[in-house]
Formats: structure tokens, sequence, C-alpha cells
């Protein structure tokens, strides 16, 4: 026989609490850098058949969650620079919104 127990206090239940919002801030920060960087790539004019420059605009295509789009988000511009005013704008907001809502989140969810 063994003996050892399992514990399912309420210490453990603060364990992974704290756990499950560290890891709710960290996916928000990453999708928030993704943002970042990939909107001062396109202000950057970065070479977008580079491989490590595709990654990043990819994962800041998928962290936009449609509603931050360069190409239909909340703003479009028009004219000179379009493409660059667009990201920098959409992709900035929707930078901050995963940083506000992350953290909110984070926060309900730590004990």
């Amino acid at each position: 026989m063994s003996d050892t127990k399992t514990s399912t206090g309420p210490g453990v239940v603060k364990t992974v609490r704290s756990y499950a919002a560290r890891v709710v801030w960290v996916v928000s920060l990453i999708a928030a850098l993704a943002l970042a960087i990939g909107a001062l790539l396109i202000a950057l004019n970065a070479n977008q058949d580079n491989t490590l420059v595709k990654f990043v605009l990819d994962a800041a295509d998928v962290a936009d969650l449609g509603l931050f789009s360069r190409d239909n988000g909340i703003k479009q511009f028009g004219g000179e620079d379009a493409e660059t005013k667009n990201a920098l704008f959409n992709w900035g907001i929707g930078a901050l919104a995963w940083l506000i809502v992350g953290r909110i989140v984070a926060g309900v969810i730590r004990p």
C-alpha cells in the first residue's frame, strides 16, 4: 500500500489559479508583442519575403482577431502610406486591447 496522498485542498486550487493567470498574461503579452512588432515591420517596409518577417506578420494577422485587421480594421486610412497608417493604428490599438484585457482576465483568475 502506498502512503502518498493527493492534495486537493485550497492550496492546490490557489496554485492552479495562479498558474492559469500567468498563462493568460503570457498569451496576451505574446499577442500584443506580435501586433506591435508587426506594425513596426510594416512601418519600416521590411522585406515581407523574409521568413522571420513573414512569421511575425502571420502571427500578427492571427492576433488581430479580424477586429484590428490592417486590411479591414477599426479605422481605414486612404492615400499615401495607407498600409503603414492602417497597421500602426489598428495593430497598435489591438496590442493595447490585448494588454488591458489580458491583465483584467489574469487579475480575475488570480487568487
